[in-house]
């Protein structure tokens, strides 16, 4: 017996040590192919069974297998699955393939996050990845064709200046039309509070590349939520967050320059010379046709102004008559500089599973392609997640950031750079003493003076904080409770020397205003997620309360002893001094359902309802409800065979949300102080409107979302319309009331349009291929103006209008028809003569019915041409492609973005491209100008002192704004891991970036991708008026990862 105990013994240990011996434990690290990074929570499975382990948070894995042959599977969610057979080495390294879908990809819908999908509203995610270390100032220049139906338009070159962003069209007249931005929960305002030069960008303190994703919601289903917010659309911006192991740093350093993305072609100085004494010739030519006689006064005329304009270069006769210049100044070189950028910006994250960061420095230095402009920003940010235990989760987010602006003026003043072009080319930059020469030698100002004589800055500090506390009172229930702020300060000093437009005759000019915004936010939210056999239900019920208060003061003085005093404490004198304080509250409830059996059939109701103090008394509350549903045919058992359709989901919403951006008062009856012989006293200005309420947007959305081949194609069609109803427009009153208008709720607009957006995964393996396209249509109309036909403020400069049938800001003028050929005897309306040279318009009467009653009628007495829709400043159609190629290291990505079907309304050009009605130097396409009879040209003839043809209302000056970008251009090398790992590096990418390197555009200005600064509002766009192009930015990057 103990013999067999012994012999079985030993069988034991030799049938394990044989076993020991088959096993073998084979290691590895699983790193991403997209930038080398260890991925954490990859499965790595023995085929066949369901042995299997997890790579560890630096991306390690150990298994065992019996023998040499097995295949193990590595797979991570948006990766590509990977088999690798076992040979004769125990290490085995693997490198996963990002998958082009974002179908499984987690989207924030405001107040949480949902699978992709299960969504069953509009939501387009943006990732961090995609804008980081683009060379723009604003995180919204950076979204450019980044998402279907959300148009993004910088008003011009300026580093500071706004951007201008439309999700799905406009939908207001008089409120707000921008998207509203929540970061990390904190929603932000925008409005500037400056005053020197246009509006500032407040967004421009925004660090993109602490960016983990932006989500824009367009539909009512997924804006609802926050209801009298939404109806233009919200971007969520979530930061990025601490993930748990060693701490990771990451630096990146990036330097560039930029330059005008286009030039103008200007007159030299010997076709300015010939060009002008022509006019001069033919302005006395007509003259003696109109009046008879024969006279040289307009000749005289340009030759005194030549001799004048030359200051010392003035060539001159024995007998003192002018001959010419010695000089040929390109005042729009002087106008331009060369940009440039320098960016640096270090991160680092990790922790515990109990304890994440993240943490960022950042300094950015842009100067602008125009002189005198530029910025500087230094950013921090901290964002912590603590679990404190099973219980409780808290944590925080903290940006700072400060932002230096040297502020230029603003488009329509003399003291822009741009309005330098108006500039003779005879005349010298500076006299003989070395001093910049002004009025009268210069035609206008020299806005070189205040380029060298004016101080304007402008400082910025911002800081935005969201702390959190959240119970988890039972599986699958959690309590959030949030605190949030948002300050904004703004500190502006502007000198203004004595030779300055503004402080000359005064011994100089100066002011400081100060303002601040304060945003405070609490908000307090049940989150419950839960799945019941079948049945999922997630679901969201909470509060919110948010108070801000804007405060400016503001006071200016003049008559300073020297321009090197630069504060208002050696002003002579302080002439006027202000202070405003205003603030305003929202107090809302909101709910959002969401259930689905087998994550089939998807249902979600939402709804919040809001009080806000801007509303008369009777309508401060409004409700505003959404319902969507969803089915994802792809789940079906008629769908199971089929190899095409990975993913196919129907969805429709349908919606109400409102808009509340207007003034804080507009219900109020106002008082205004006025004092009278030195006594306090009051004025009405005001009339009261208990009545006022919401502007309300109904929306309509059906979607079809789709995944095919495996989901290695994905994309998304939707058909939409907006319907905005009681729009808030300032209406006549009675003047028997005291006033002349009263704000109240009339009229309504509609968008309608069709987005669509396709993500492929093109190639795989070594060599690798993705594209993204996107593509909308939004067509816009006003539909109801209260009984009004069209709003037409009457300007002579501008033609934006809001008519009835029309779009938003239509152009509104008269129709040229080119140049009088011949003399036509009788030619006008009245009988009068249209003579050879003369611009001449279509008369364009109608009658009773609103029909052109002689399409072929023309007149050169622009009093007689009736005003017509001329086209819109707002495209219709928006298209962007972009394209990432990775081969071995090697990256190259670049986006092409295009608008088509909006028109430019040329406002400068009555000025620079007018045929010499004025002295302003002239475009070189006025060359082309008629000259004798039988000429057939657009350019009326050159005639100085008369209009003709440079009335600003008229389509002469209207220019197709239809372009095709080469938006970004990125060529980078990532370095091998066996050439880095060796110096402790994790990651080394070395990259060239462009910005704007092409444009492909039939536009006659500077740049298609214009609004004028000081002109631009919700009806006033598409104008051009001395706006500096988008800048040309080439920059070169290296990101080390330590």
């Amino acid at each position: 017996m103990k013999k067999s105990y012994v012999l079985l013994t030993l069988l034991c240990f030799f049938l394990i040590h044989t076993a020991g011996a088959q096993t073998r434990k084979i290691t590895g690290t699983v790193t991403s192919a997209d930038d080398g990074t260890a991925i954490p929570g990859v499965t790595v499975l023995i085929k066949g069974s369901t042995d299997g382990v997890l790579t560890d948070i630096e991306g390690k894995y150990q298994i065992s297998v019996q023998k040499e042959g097995t295949v193990l599977q590595f797979s991570f969610v948006g990766m590509e699955k990977k088999e690798v057979t076992v040979g004769v080495s125990n290490v085995i390294d693997v490198s996963l393939v990002s998958v082009a879908t974002n179908l499984d990809e987690i989207v924030v819908i405001g107040y949480g996050s949902q699978i992709k999908s299960k969504v069953t509203g509009n939501v387009s995610r943006v990732s961090g990845n995609v804008i980081k270390n683009t060379p723009v100032p604003s995180v919204q220049q950076a979204m450019q064709g980044k998402t279907a139906g959300v148009f993004v338009e910088g008003n011009n070159g300026k580093v500071s200046s706004q951007t201008r962003m439309r999700i799905r069209g406009s939908s207001s007249i008089t409120a707000n039309n921008e998207p509203l931005f929540i970061v990390d929960g904190v929603p932000l305002s925008t409005e500037a509070l400056n005053q020197t030069g246009a509006a500032i960008d407040p967004l421009t303190s925004i660090n993109f590349n602490d960016i983990e994703s932006i989500d824009v919601l367009k539909d009512a289903s997924s804006t609802a939520i926050y209801g009298s917010r939404g109806a233009n659309g919200v971007v969520l911006i979530t930061t990025k967050k601490g993930k748990a192991g060693d701490t990771r740093l990451n630096v990146n350093f990036q330097y560039g320059y930029s330059q005008p993305s286009h030039k103008r072609d200007f007159m030299n100085a010997e076709q300015y010379i010939n060009y002008f004494r022509e006019a001069g010739k033919n302005s006395d030519a007509y003259e003696t046709l109109i009046y008879g006689g024969v006279d040289d006064y307009w000749q005289q005329h340009v030759e005194r102004r030549l001799k004048r304009y030359s200051g010392w270069a003035a060539i001159l006769d024995d007998g003192g008559n002018y001959m010419g210049s010695q000089v040929n100044t390109n005042w729009q070189d002087e106008a331009f500089q060369k940009g440039s950028l320098q960016m640096v910006d270090l991160s680092a994250s990790g922790g515990t599973e109990k304890l994440k960061y993240y943490a960022s420095l950042s300094y950015n230095k842009q100067e602008s392609i125009i002189v005198s402009n530029g910025m500087d920003r230094f950013s921090g940010r901290l964002n912590v997640d603590n679990k404190v235990n099973s219980f409780i989760d808290m944590g925080f987010t903290l940006s700072l950031a400060q932002t230096k602006i040297r502020q230029v003026s603003a488009d329509n003043a003399f003291s822009t750079p741009m309005q330098l072009v108006a500039m003779s080319p005879i005349t010298p930059v500076r006299d003989t003493t070395g001093e910049l020469y002004g009025t009268p030698t210069t035609t206008y100002y020299n806005p070189l003076i205040d380029v060298e004589d004016t101080q304007r800055s402008i400082l910025e500090t911002r800081t935005v904080a969201n702390g959190y506390l959240s119970f988890n009172l039972a599986k699958g229930l959690k309590w959030r409770n949030e605190l949030g702020y948002d300050l904004y300060n703004m500190k502006e000093n502007s000198r203004y020397g004595q030779r300055t437009d503004a402080g000359q005759g005064i011994n100089g000019y100066g002011f400081s205003n100060y303002g601040q915004t304060q945003n405070l936010i609490t908000k307090s939210y049940l989150d419950f997620l839960k799945n019941f056999n079948d049945f999922g239900l997630s679901a969201v019920l909470g509060t919110e309360y948010q108070k801000t208060q804007v405060d400016n003061t503001w006071v200016d003085g003049q008559n300073f002893p020297t321009d090197d005093l630069k504060t208002l404490a050696s002003a002579g004198k302080i002439t006027s001094g202000s202070q405003t304080i205003t603030e305003y509250a929202f107090l809302s409830y909101f709910a959002r359902a969401t259930m689905d059996y087998k994550s089939k059939y998807l249902v979600t109701l939402a709804g919040r309802i809001d009080q806000s103090s801007r509303f008369g008394k009777d309508h401060r509350t409004g409700f505003f409800p959404a319902l969507s549903a969803g089915w994802v045919i792809s789940k079906e058992d008629f769908m199971a065979d089929n190899n095409t359709f990975s993913f196919l989901k129907l969805r429709s919403s349908f919606g109400t949300t409102g808009n509340a951006g207007i003034g804080n008062f507009k219900h109020l009856g106002l008082y205004g102080v006025s004092p009278y012989n030195a006594e306090p006293g009051f004025t009405p200005t005001q009339i009261a409107n208990d009545n006022l309420s919401w502007e309300s947007t109904n929306q309509i959305d059906a979607g079809l979302d789709f995944g095919l081949f495996k989901n290695r194609i994905s994309g998304e069609i939707d058909y939409y319309v907006k319907k905005t109803t009681d729009l808030l427009l300032d209406v006549p009153v009675p003047g028997t009331s005291g006033f002349s208008i009263q704000t109240q709720n009339i009229g309504s607009v509609e968008n309608k349009g069709w987005e669509f957006a396709l993500n492929g995964t093109i190639l795989t393996g070594e060599f690798r291929w993705n594209a993204t396209f996107n593509f909308s249509v939004n067509k816009n109309k006003v539909t109801d103006l209260g009984g009004q036909d069209i709003i037409d403020a009457g300007s002579s400069r501008f033609m934006n209008v809001v008519k009835v049938g029309e779009e938003l800001g239509a152009f509104y003028g008269a129709q040229y028809a080119g140049v009088a050929k011949d003399f036509i005897a009788g030619g006008n309306p009245d009988g009068s003569d249209i003579y050879g040279g003369d611009a001449i318009w279509y008369v364009n009467a109608k009658d009773d019915k609103g029909n052109i009653i002689n399409p072929d009628s023309i007149t050169s007495d622009f009093s007689y041409a009736n005003f017509m829709i001329l086209g819109s400043p707002t495209p219709d159609k928006l298209y962007s492609l972009t394209n990432t190629f990775d081969y071995k290291g090697f990256e190259l990505a670049f986006t092409f973005q295009a608008v088509t079907g909006n028109k430019i309304h040329l406002t400068g050009d009555p000025y620079m491209a007018a045929n010499a009605a004025w002295y302003d130097n002239q475009t070189t396409d006025q060359l082309n100008s008629w000259k004798k009879p039988g000429d057939i040209t657009d350019v009326p003839q050159a005639r100085i002192g008369y209009d003709n043809g440079d009335q600003g209302r008229n389509s002469r000056y209207l220019s197709d704004g239809s372009y095709i970008k080469l938006r970004s251009l990125t060529l980078a090398y990532v370095l091998p891991q066996k050439f880095i790992s060796k110096a402790k590096l994790n990651n080394v990418r070395i990259y060239l970036q462009g910005q704007n390197l092409l444009t492909f555009t039939k536009y006659r200005g500077w740049d298609p991708e214009v609004s004028s600064d000081f002109a631009v509002d919700n009806i006033t766009s598409g104008v051009d008026f001395y706006s500096a192009p988008m800048p040309r930015s080439i920059t070169l990057g290296l990101n080390i990862g330590l």
